[in-house]
């Protein structure tokens, strides 16, 4: 591997562009198609575009604040030296392919990636457990250094603090750069748009880049109307599922009559109850405009619907 830019001094949207010029670590499981919150439509706008987000939120700055004390904690626990990369690594072989390190094992050749993960996502980690899109980010890392092992370490707060080895994976990694090099070539190079794959990133993805209607454009669609006849079954089977399923739980809430808890042979059910409390928008807005005015959170959305014309 080679030093692609050091990060030590660089601000952080000229980091955010020199992301933009390859596949990067958290880029690997999207493309793929394993990350649960990333596209890879996503993945492609960002790559496609000059403009830069700064995006963040209490999460993120959250596993920003808490990498070094995973970073502690994984030295207290294992005995190993760890030290900063500072800066974007490119595997010379594959230069698109490019890695931003949280840490470097001194003495070794092997990394460490520090992850923060809520109590929600705890299941996700139990009995040994690694999300895919993490194990693609560091096979990844491991294309990148040409390292034969990377730790990850995570802190489930308030809870657990796991440290897992993995080791090169000589196939997944030959794959990997497959897929990358592919979706570079074939979508980012060309301007051709991936897919979209029913995730909600790309949803919110095609919302941002058409989030007002033209009123006065139609657009013929020619070869739609399997799909759409496909669309229309799906429709009508989920509303199926969804009354078995309800008509489901009936059945054990008459079972259970005011008890607050079930037990079954694998099952546990909780039906318990509690107060809410909702504000009557509606009277609100008809008895004081004013205060209602001053608080309402106004947003543009597109409503997308789908009916039989003939």
């Amino acid at each position: 591997m080679r030093r692609f830019i050091a990060t030590n001094e660089l601000e952080k949207k000229e980091w955010l562009r020199y992301r933009k010029m390859g596949i990067t670590g958290t880029d690997a499981g999207a493309i793929c198609g394993l990350n649960p919150y990333v596209s890879a439509f996503q993945v492609y706008q960002d790559k496609i575009t000059d403009n830069v987000e700064e995006t963040d939120n209490e999460a993120m700055r959250q596993g920003r604040d808490l990498e070094d004390y995973v970073a502690q904690r994984f030295t207290e626990k294992t005995g190993l030296k760890v030290r900063r990369a500072n800066a974007i690594f490119q595997n010379e072989e594959h230069p698109i392919m490019l890695a931003d390190f949280d840490r470097l094992i001194v003495g070794q050749k092997a990394g460490l990636e520090c992850k923060t993960v809520s109590p929600y996502s705890a299941d996700k980690w139990s009995d040994g457990q690694i999300p895919l899109h993490y194990q693609m980010q560091v096979q990844h890392y491991l294309a990148v250094s040409g390292f034969e092992c990377w730790y990850v370490a995570a802190v489930i707060f308030g809870r657990d603090f796991i440290i897992h080895k993995i080791d090169r994976d000589e196939e997944i990694i030959q794959n990997l750069i497959i897929i990358e090099e592919r979706f570079w070539k074939e979508h980012v190079m060309a301007h051709v748009m991936p897919d979209p794959d029913g995730s909600k990133s790309c949803s919110e993805q095609i919302a941002k880049l058409y989030f007002k209607a033209n009123k006065e454009k139609i657009v013929e669609l020619h070869g739609y109307n399997g799909i759409l006849s496909r669309r229309e079954e799906l429709v009508e089977l989920i509303e199926k599922m969804k009354n078995e399923k309800e008509t489901i739980d009936q059945k054990i809430k008459l079972e259970m009559q005011d008890a607050s808890k079930a037990l079954a042979e694998r099952y546990q059910i909780v039906w318990s109850s509690y107060n809410s409390s909702r504000l009557d928008s509606k009277r609100l807005k008809a008895e004081k405009p004013e205060i209602y005015e001053a608080y309402v959170n106004k947003s543009s959305e597109r409503r997308f619907s789908v009916k039989r014309v003939a």
